[in-house]
């Protein structure tokens, strides 16, 4: 089920219906339209689990499948520029390139964005649009920073005769891309098996924090990047998203909470504390909020 409630600025819930009917504030937070924009989109009703859902953890899919939560109509507006330019591509394709098609199998389904001659001459080439933060786009592209020593050392204080070390960006690390890697190439899978030949696949993917600084001191100097996506074995695909399929179904046919989703699917338990919509009903993400609030609160100078 999608999310039912939205998270007011003062902390606060308010079904989603009586929200869009009538706020129970003074005034507000934004523009009616943009509210209902972002219910509209929280809402897609499709049956089957959708490759994105599949490439998430398992028990994150499952609870936004089969329980309430609340989600800050705020958290959703970078997802509603992302499909402002998608629409905004779509209306330009001129007919002669295929875009935002939903294709399935005994498996899942999956909406591509584009596909065609996008870049050049090669008519097969698949294309995923993307907006995203320059600390994604830095891990993308393989970009990291290194710790150079100076060659001086603290003359004084609780470092004295310690090195001196400052940070320079390598660009020579490995590309962070496997989600987006395994989404596009089963898009391929499925466009190959309707009959259309993938001959390359490519990200655009736009730095919606370009020009600020910290984009810059991550070497993100740019406001868009094309970003080259390598092929990953038919067979693995099928094997990996049949797995995740099973799990998934077998958790809501017996109401069961799945496993707790792996590391890389938490971001290192980042996505558990700030990111996961339906992380107010997993005892995992609770545990966590509840530590960190316990550590802080011990942190605290008694009065």
């Amino acid at each position: 089920m999608p999310a039912t409630k939205f998270i007011c600025p003062d902390g606060n819930c308010v079904p989603i219906e009586d929200c869009l009917r009538g706020c129970p504030n003074c005034q507000r937070c934004m523009f009616l339209p943009t509210l209902r924009a972002v219910a509209n989109s929280l809402d897609r009703q499709i049956s089957e689990p959708t490759v994105t859902e599949l490439i998430a953890g398992t028990r994150e899919t499952f609870l936004k499948k089969t329980t309430d939560y609340a989600v800050d109509p705020a958290s959703i507006l970078y997802a509603i520029h992302g499909q402002a330019v998608h629409s905004i591509n779509e209306r330009h394709t001129q007919g002669e390139i295929l875009s935002e098609e939903r294709l399935k199998d005994d498996i899942t389904s999956g909406q591509f964005d584009l596909f065609g001659k996008i870049l050049d001459t090669d008519e097969g080439v698949l294309g995923d649009l993307k907006v995203t933060s320059s600390f994604k786009l830095m891990k993308a592209l393989g970009i990291y920073k290194a710790k150079v020593d100076t060659g001086e050392v603290y003359k004084s204080g609780v470092k004295k005769g310690q090195h001196k070390f400052r940070s320079e960006l390598r660009f020579d690390g490995v590309r962070d891309i496997l989600d987006w890697a395994i989404q596009l190439n089963y898009y391929r899978l499925l466009l190959n098996r309707a009959g259309f030949k993938v001959n390359r696949m490519f990200i655009q993917a736009i730095c919606r924090d370009s020009g600020l600084r910290i984009a810059a001191e991550r070497g993100i100097t740019k406001s868009v990047y094309v970003i080259p996506v390598y092929g990953i074995s038919d067979l693995w695909l099928e094997r990996y998203f049949r797995h995740k399929a099973k799990a998934l179904r077998d958790a809501i046919q017996s109401n069961t909470l799945p496993p707790v989703c792996s590391f890389r699917e938490r971001w290192g338990d980042r996505k558990c504390l700030g990111y996961c919509p339906a992380r107010q009903n997993c005892p995992y993400a609770q545990a966590l909020v509840n530590q960190k609030e316990n550590d802080f609160d011990e942190l605290k100078i008694p009065a």
